[in-house]
Formats: structure tokens, C-alpha cells, sequence
């Protein structure tokens, strides 16, 4: 059997979600889970969204950011803290527990370092709960794992209609 695909199919991505539900349906699943463990953690749809975000933002995963953004929106977030998401650090817009929780997804989602990872927890450990703390790390492991199959199936983002502001020369 050729295992070479055709002149016509290289290249191209599928949607991997679409080509294996069950598998996604479990990813799906576990999704649900998360959030039910965050709620129940006590962690705000406000911080999951930040959570889901900074992630996404690391990842560089244009369709959840896209998404998140939205979400985090119709949850009550502010486009100024949206805005300075990817430099939370140099700005004074987000609380000790937002900061703690944000650190801890940036370790979980880049565990390559594993000082900056300990460092990341420690700071977790003063200002999170067990709860809120497992919350944070399981949310992080979902968006990563949901970046990947928009990454790799190239999910499109989609302009939205509406008026456009034009940059000034």
C-alpha cells in the first residue's frame, strides 16, 4: 500500500477535531471537568479567562486568543488589563492572586525552567489554595492542550464585520 499521500492532499491541514471526535470529544470533556474544578475552587470566570489567555498568548494560538478574548469580555474584563496582558508583570492593573495565578500558568506552560517554575509556585503557595492552586495548573494543561489542536489543525480566525479604524500615516 502507498503510504504517499496525493499531489492534492499534501499540505493541506485537517481539523483534527473533526477527524477524530471521540478523541476531542474527551478533550472536550476534560474541558468541562476543568472549569467545573475552577468554579468550585472559587477561581472567578474573570481569571480563568486571564489564564486562558496568557497561555494562548504564549502559545501563539490566534483562534483561542481569539475566542478568550471574547469570552473574557462577555465575562466583565477590561480591554486596558486585555491590552497589558502579555506584560503583566510591568504593570500594576492586576492583583497579588491574578499575578500568583498567571505566573503559575506561565511555569506550567513553559516547564523548561525549572527555577522559574519553583519560583512561580512559591509565589502560588503564599496567595492561592490547594484548590485554586491545582485549579490554575489544570486550566493552564486544558489551554495548552486545546492551542495545540487549533495550532496544528490552523484553525482560521475570521475578520468580523464592522467598522474599521484606519491607521494615520
Amino acid at each position: 500500500m502507498d503510504k504517499a499521500a496525493p499531489a492534492e492532499r499534501r499540505g493541506k491541514r485537517i481539523f483534527v477535531d473533526k477527524q477524530s471526535p471521540q478523541a476531542y470529544g474527551a478533550l472536550v470533556q476534560t474541558a468541562e471537568a476543568v472549569r467545573e474544578t475552577a468554579a468550585e475552587a472559587g477561581l472567578d470566570r474573570t481569571l480563568v479567562e486571564l489564564v486562558n489567555l496568557r497561555v494562548s498568548q504564549i502559545n501563539r494560538c490566534a483562534f483561542c486568543l481569539n475566542l478568550h478574548t471574547k469570552a473574557a469580555l462577555r465575562a466583565g474584563e477590561t480591554t486596558q488589563r486585555l491590552g497589558v496582558l502579555a506584560a503583566w508583570r510591568d504593570t500594576e492593573v492586576f492583583t497579588g492572586r491574578e499575578r500568583a495565578a498567571l505566573g503559575l500558568a506561565e511555569a506550567t506552560t513553559t516547564p523548561a525552567d525549572a527555577a522559574v517554575q519553583e519560583a512561580a509556585y512559591g509565589e502560588a503557595r503564599q496567595v492561592l489554595s490547594d484548590d485554586e492552586i491545582s485549579a490554575v495548573i489544570w486550566v493552564a494543561i486544558a489551554m495548552n492542550a486545546f492551542n495545540r489542536v487549533s495550532i496544528m489543525s490552523k484553525h482560521p480566525v475570521r475578520p468580523v464585520p464592522g467598522p474599521r479604524q484606519t491607521p494615520s500615516a
